[in-house]
């Protein structure tokens, strides 16, 4: 089985929709998924990943399930270094987090103060369990770090979300810490996330992730990736963002 997490194209947050680039982009998007065998596509139900999957589902006359759990994973933490500020739990400075040596464990990335107050584990443990209930409908159930194999198949999912959850996801696939994604990985607007199923064994399925933020689509297209979810690469850029 593959399950694609797909980000929503170049986001215009003020209107929760799509700048002109984000529709451009999901139209190149639309050509490359509309020309797979999906099974099943499901979104999140805020507006910019149901424009960005709107493009697809036009082209190839489907509909798709809207799962309240794939929204933008929402969670706000309080800021260490500025009091009185809260952030998502993806922007936290490297000096900051990389401090705390739980947040590399698959075990107790939990467990901090600041994480707790956020309420950041119930949140993972609602999304993970619905996740869980959709790959179960599809053959697939959790059996500790891997999958019982209970129908296995080769069918393709598509979930159109968002940068957060989809890091939340493939880390619980993957039975790595989310705070290791969603710092140290990067997927672009329009990006696509490929993970498949393995099973070299019978009805013991575990899942290996072939690719991680693929924007061929653009490439194909001459179309830059948009520089939204990135940092500056340099302190001395002052046309990138620092924070």
């Amino acid at each position: 089985m593959k399950l694609l997490f797909i980000r929503h194209g170049d986001p215009d947050y003020t209107i929760d929709s799509l700048t002109e680039k984000g529709w451009k982009e999901a139209e190149f998007l639309s050509e490359k998924i509309a020309a797979l065998d999906v099974r099943d596509f499901y979104v999140s139900p805020l507006g910019r990943a149901k424009d960005t999957a709107s493009c697809t589902l036009k082209k190839t006359g489907r509909t798709a399930t809207e799962c309240k759990w794939l929204r933008e994973f929402d969670v706000q933490i309080r800021r260490p270094d500025r009091n009185g500020e809260k952030i998502i739990p993806w922007d936290w400075l490297p000096q900051d987090w990389t401090k705390v040596e739980n947040f590399y464990s698959f075990d107790s990335w939990w467990d901090n103060d600041i994480l707790k107050e956020g309420h950041m584990k119930e949140e993972y443990d609602w999304v993970t369990k619905n996740f869980d209930k959709v790959l179960a409908e599809h053959g697939y159930v959790r059996e500790g770090h891997y999958y019982r194999a209970e129908k296995a198949n080769e069918d393709t999912l598509v979930f159109f979300c968002h940068f957060g959850v989809s890091c939340v996801l493939i880390s619980y696939l993957l039975s790595i810490s989310p705070l290791v994604m969603l710092q140290n990985f990067c997927a672009a607007p329009s990006s696509v996330s490929t993970i498949v199923t393995e099973e070299r064994r019978k009805g013991i399925a575990s899942f290996r992730m072939s690719s991680f933020g693929d924007i061929s689509h653009l490439y194909a297209h001459q179309e830059p990736p948009a520089f939204a979810a990135r940092f500056c690469e340099t302190y001395d850029n002052k046309e990138q963002r620092h924070d």
